[in-house]
């Protein structure tokens, strides 16, 4: 994915060379440009591509694509791969659900192979190729719908799709913490907390969109594909053309730069992306990151049945074992717990932004302490607050555990910068993101198994989730050790002035021999504030009432818990 073919294009009036559309040099701020146009349109990205989180929606109605209200079994004895290109049974949900593990794999793989690419071709063209591979996924998944190809679903949504969700991730990292060094957890929280947030809205309106086009003879799964794909296409290129790049040099008017400021957390210098996998630090983080992540998403995975199994009979107000309970009250509960799961996501996509901007005060390392801390606590007491009966703490508990979940990952590109430096923060950041994909078969295969293996020695199902809990605290311990043991890096690991100069020349920076700006101080000066207000206005609203329309989904879902 060399940058090179498109970073400029002949001028045939002039016979000179002219920066092309999606190049670098095309996104460096004018005067005038205010720096909050930016997390608005890595908004836009995230919003669409979190959609992942929500693929659980299409399960059911693709499971009966062929028999249509019930679904078509395939032969017993038709093999793995005649069934993935037979066009006369249905799917089962189990080998769709391969999707949603390639989403996350792809993520990891894509973003740490090409972060570096990323850094030098700038966020304008990462994000244009991430819609072109999210949504023309969509659209290969669509026609895969249509003729009933299961590997074109996994091909085109979750490894094409996957790249797409690998470069939207990150293409918005680097520009962020650069645009807000003086808030660089608050600006990471924001655009992260959009991929979290992206399900929200992308599950209610794929929802809506399969019961209007949904048929005798189809389920709609296909239209819904390519209405989403054009939506989200729009959105995506919107946020990928409103990117702009900070000048070198830039800074907030009136901000004095941390290194005045005592922090020695934070440093000057500025580390290479081929460098870090040779740096203790950044394995700790990698550690810290996975460790935290792993909790959570096991978590995640077994919110449900976990608060059906434990309270059974008393969420609505039987005092009955959830192996008691007949078939209309066990449809009772579940709607109780599908509201619970809609809740927790508030807390996971408001702790992205919470936690993340206390940590612009605290600290990142004193922010992952609190996590691991407070984690330990609420992880410790969970089966006392099952045994108890206490419904609300034990929501407010895993709430608060949640938002720890979303708040780490909006707080480690942060602490990536704070370690490594700005320059090459997005394709580090790239590379840690393997701990994520880690992190997504390390969780729930403890969590799932160890369920499996308690219920299979007869515990009752209150109970079988008490040990997972004290494995998970377990991990929450090794997490902080792995914190605690984080330094500043060497200075050895930082880039010369050279190197430094040859990576902003690479990246397109206007600068002189020496590596600083070209850009007169007037104009630097009228650049990250100012604009016009109704334009800034006009972007939080395109991606603020959309995300405000699925809260209110979600909190109307979540009400039936306090019923």
């Amino acid at each position: 994915m060399s940058s090179q073919p498109a970073s400029v294009v002949l001028d045939p009036s002039t016979s000179t060379t002219v920066p092309g559309l999606l190049s670098r040099e095309r996104i460096i701020a004018r005067p005038g440009f205010n720096r909050w146009l930016v997390p608005p349109a890595a908004l836009a990205i995230h919003l669409c591509i979190g959609m992942a989180y929500g693929f659980s929606v299409f399960w059911l109605p693709l499971s009966m694509a062929v028999g249509v209200d019930q679904a078509l079994a395939c032969p017993a004895d038709m093999s793995f791969f005649a069934r993935i290109f037979s066009a006369s049974c249905d799917w089962k949900i189990s080998e769709l659900q391969w999707m949603y593990t390639l989403f996350f794999v792809l993520l990891g793989c894509s973003a740490a192979l090409w972060g570096g690419w990323l850094e030098h071709a700038g966020p304008r063209k990462a994000g244009v190729v991430a819609a072109l591979c999210w949504c023309g996924g969509l659209v290969i998944s669509a026609l895969g719908v249509y003729w009933h190809q299961i590997w074109m679903l996994w091909l085109g949504s979750g490894v094409i799709g996957g790249i797409g969700l690998g470069l939207g991730y990150i293409s918005p990292v680097s520009t962020l913490i650069k645009w807000f060094p003086d808030r660089r957890g608050m600006a990471t929280g924001m655009a992260i907390m959009g991929f979290g947030g992206g399900a929200m809205i992308g599950s209610p309106l794929a929802d809506i969109l399969m019961r209007h086009f949904a048929t005798p003879t189809s389920v709609g799964v296909t239209q819904t594909f390519l209405v989403m794909a054009a939506l989200y296409f729009a959105f995506m290129m919107s946020g990928a053309f409103g990117y702009r790049v900070p000048p070198t040099g830039w800074k907030p008017a009136g901000w004095t730069p941390p290194a005045q400021n005592g922090n020695a957390m934070i440093t000057q210098g500025h580390v290479h992306v081929k460098k870090v996998w040779g740096i203790p630090q950044f394995w700790l983080v990698w550690a810290v990151l996975c460790l935290n992540v792993s909790a959570g998403i096991g978590v995640i995975g077994m919110a449900s049945p976990m608060l059906q199994e434990m309270f059974g009979g008393r969420l609505l107000g039987i005092d009955a074992g959830f192996g008691e309970l007949d078939a209309t009250q066990l449809g009772a509960i579940a709607a109780i717990a599908a509201g619970f799961t809609g809740l927790l996501s508030l807390f996971n996509i408001g702790g992205r932004f919470f936690w993340a901007s206390l940590s612009d005060k605290l600290g990142r390392k004193n922010t992952y302490t609190v996590f691991f801390l407070l984690g330990i606590v609420l992880y410790a007491a969970a089966p006392s607050l099952g045994t108890a009966g206490s419904i609300a703490l034990f929501v407010f508990a895993f709430g608060v555990i949640l938002s720890m979940y979303g708040g780490g990952f909006a707080t480690v590109p942060a602490y990536l910068a704070d370690l490594f430096g700005t320059q090459m923060v997005g394709a580090i950041h790239g590379r840690l993101l393997t701990a994520w994909a880690t992190a997504g078969i390390l969780g729930p295969v403890v969590v799932g198994y160890m369920r499996e293996y308690q219920l299979g020695l007869g515990m009752p199902p209150s109970q079988v989730y008490n040990t997972t809990m004290y494995i998970l605290v377990g991990m929450l311990v090794l997490g902080l050790i792995c914190n605690l043991l984080v330094r500043p890096v060497n200075p050895k690991h930082f880039m010369t002035s050279e190197e430094l100069a040859h990576e902003k020349r690479l990246a397109h920076e206007k600068i002189d021999a020496g590596g600083a700006s070209t850009i007169p101080q007037e104009e630097m000066v009228r650049i990250g504030r100012g604009g016009n207000p109704l334009l800034v206005a006009g972007a939080w609203a395109a991606v603020g009432l959309p995300l405000l329309w699925g809260v209110w989904i979600t909190l109307d879902k979540a009400l039936v818990l306090f019923r």
